[in-house]
């Protein structure tokens, strides 16, 4: 019983430490944007269901901390409930001065930035924990030398040899091994144009990765592979010291590589270049938190980091009852020159919740799938 115990915190505690952690600057970020614009704030809330904790500051703000850790919202002057959508008859019976402290009551300008700033607020975070971890860190850079070849691999039909050194991929030029990886694993079955430096002198040779099933921590991913190894001499390793500028340089580019890695994935599922695999709900993502702090603190901040971009840009899907739902509304208002109609919006919401909570529950499903193989 003490050993399941343990198990189980040891998955929990890391979990609930990176969530509160990105929901928490979420959050953040809708709360200091409305407060900039005059919205007055209600709840600021990190988890649902009954109050644990809560206090209040000198804005009347209502801070609490609740049961059921797996999210958080802002309520604001004027909400029906934690998903901003509007109370009618509260709106209506609204003095004019009260109306300008609710938030249907801002321009749709001041609507969108309020909206817009909780997923800004989680690529924010991820650029100042990459950046953080860069500056004390440095990092550790293996140069883009073969090792080795697989025999009948894309590699080896394009004439890759152990010991070659990859100069440029399709002109852009290769620093080190994980800027080819990245490149090779977007474009599984797409040729590509390789520089090789060999004996001192530069070739060029066309490779077209083939299509892999890898296996990550959150199941199946669909990847280009050319059937090389990296080096494992100590000489290719060099550990790159970083200042300000290139800590930032660097964590734009961490960020930037995942929200174009995610987005391209959402966009192979529709095509069927990639599957379903990796949509993984709380249960998985405990797994992998537990399985990453037991490396390292610096590790867990990393999966933060991550997941911190990740439901950023969930956040900006257009479905209603997420922030990019509602961005939709506002763009249809601004159009229009008036909001959406209650109906209309009410009929929203409930399409966005039904979609959310089957993506939810799919998730879920996909997580019992993945411990039912183990």
């Amino acid at each position: 019983m003490f050993e399941f115990t343990s198990t189980f915190l040891s998955y929990l505690i890391p979990f609930l430490f990176v969530l509160t952690i990105v929901v928490f600057f979420h959050e953040l970020g809708h709360f200091l944007v409305a407060r900039a614009c005059g919205v007055k704030v209600e709840t600021f809330s990190i988890g649902f269901g009954p109050e644990v904790f809560a206090f209040y500051d000198r804005y009347g703000t209502r801070w609490r901390l609740a049961a059921i850790p797996l999210g958080g919202y802002v309520k604001f002057f004027g909400d029906a409930d934690g998903a901003s959508a509007p109370s009618p008859d509260l709106l209506a019976s609204m003095s004019s001065a009260e109306r300008r402290l609710s938030f249907h009551g801002q321009p749709v300008y001041n609507r969108a930035a309020i909206v817009l700033a909780g997923p800004m607020a989680n690529f924010i975070l991820a650029i100042v924990i990459f950046s953080s971890i860069f500056m004390m860190f440095g990092r550790d850079i293996l140069l883009p030398r073969v090792s080795a070849v697989v025999a009948g691999e894309a590699a080896d039909q394009a004439g890759f040899k152990p010991g070659d050194v990859i100069v440029s991929i399709d002109g852009k030029p290769i620093n080190n091994w994980v800027e080819m990886q990245r490149i090779v694993q977007a474009s599984a079955e797409v040729p590509l144009t390789f520089v090789l430096r060999r004996d001192n002198k530069e070739i060029s040779t066309i490779a077209t990765p083939r299509q892999r099933d890898l296996e990550t921590g959150f199941g199946k991913n669909r990847a280009g592979m050319l059937g090389v190894s990296a080096s494992s001499l100590p000489e290719d390793w060099i550990k790159q010291d970083m200042g300000l500028k290139e800590s930032l340089s660097g964590a734009f580019g961490e960020t930037w590589f995942i929200i174009s890695r995610t987005s391209s994935y959402v966009g192979g599922i529709f095509t069927g270049r990639e599957t379903t695999e990796q949509i993984s709900g709380p249960i998985r993502i405990a797994e992998v938190s537990g399985k990453v702090a037991k490396v390292g603190m610096m590790a867990l901040l990393n999966l933060a980091a991550i997941l911190s971009v990740s439901i950023g840009l969930i956040n900006l899907v257009p479905i209603p009852m997420l922030d990019g739902g509602h961005l939709l509304f506002y763009i249809f208002e601004a159009i229009m020159g008036r909001p959406l109609s209650e109906r209309t919006q009410e009929l929203g919401f409930k399409v966005g919740i039904a979609l959310v909570g089957g993506l939810m529950l799919f998730a879920t499903f996909n997580d019992i799938i993945h411990f039912t193989k183990i």
